[in-house]
């Protein structure tokens, strides 16, 4: 890869990094939904794996639910400050080939002029 088309790349991403950070920002309520919604399923898959007496997970889901105003603060700052980057990095590697993922086209070794190759006389 040329350094030219390396800087480009990488100017790229940068530019879809800071358009990620400008998403998360503009679109703050649907962030918050997301976040919402992940939790509540997150909290109770870890209760029901975690906690196997009947009461005691019944009692865990509801300190859970109550708990989420304190954690969504935390949750909104990591997300605003991570994923756009997670995000771009994930992208990147979408559409970053490798040598080997590169499939070049196979050269046919060239017939001389005047061979008759087609009807295989000689």
């Amino acid at each position: 890869m040329l350094y030219r088309e390396k800087q480009q790349e990488d100017e790229r991403m940068r530019d879809v990094e800071l358009l990620l950070e400008s998403l998360f920002l503009r679109e703050e309520v649907t962030l918050r939904l997301v976040l919402d919604w992940l939790y509540d399923v997150g909290s109770v898959n870890l209760v029901n794996r975690k906690v196997r007496s009947r009461p005691l997970n019944y009692l865990m889901k509801a300190i859970a639910r109550f708990s989420k105003p304190v954690f969504r603060p935390f949750m909104i700052r990591w997300t605003r400050k991570n994923c756009p980057r997670l995000i771009a990095d994930w992208l990147h590697s979408q559409v970053r080939f490798g040598p080997e993922d590169v499939v070049l086209p196979e050269v046919l070794p060239e017939v001389p002029m005047g061979a008759d190759s087609i009807s295989g006389a000689k």
